[in-house]
């Protein structure tokens, strides 16, 4: 069976990629320590925001099965909770993927769980500089990103920059 053409299922799935391709850019060869790192009192650890990240995109694909889901998962340890989210991130690409109807807006998807996974990407990089170990610039105009690679591993940058 041939699925007919949704752009706007295609512009979520290059989202995800987006969202998987900066995220790993940001996850990648963190420093020792750094999940539990914090700039103050009352901020949310990289580790923390990250495994909100991965809860956003389990309510995402409950949204999308026309359920209000959320559970707040605790974080657990590092390399754990970067397989959990691309776990979910996948998940959620799968859906999408798989023509299944979408029991919600797919701008609400974008302006909720995904737009608000996007920030979180930028605040672990950010706190990664702060941690001592900044990921380098990119012009990710030039990035290979793809709909469907979601996962961990990632093509090259092609274009970085410090």
């Amino acid at each position: 069976m041939t699925l007919m053409p949704d752009p706007k299922r295609d512009l979520l799935r290059h989202t995800l990629a987006t969202v998987a391709y900066r995220c790993a850019k940001a996850l990648r060869d963190a420093p020792a320590g750094f999940a539990e790192f914090r700039l103050g009192e009352g901020t949310r650890t990289p580790g923390e925001i990250l495994a909100h990240m991965g809860d956003l995109f389990d309510w995402a694909w409950h949204l999308a099965q026309g359920r209000h889901v959320w559970h707040d998962q605790p974080p657990r340890e590092w390399s754990a909770e970067i397989a959990r989210f691309f776990d979910a991130v996948a998940r959620f690409d799968a859906l999408l993927a798989s023509g299944a109807p979408l029991e919600c807006d797919p701008e609400r998807l974008f302006q909720g769980p995904i737009a608000d996974a996007l920030v979180h990407c930028g605040q672990i990089a950010m706190l990664r500089r702060r941690a001592g170990g900044p990921v380098r610039g990119e012009n990710y105009f030039k990035a290979e990103i793809t709909a469907g690679r979601t996962g961990g591993e990632q093509s090259p940058p092609r274009a970085e920059f410090d």
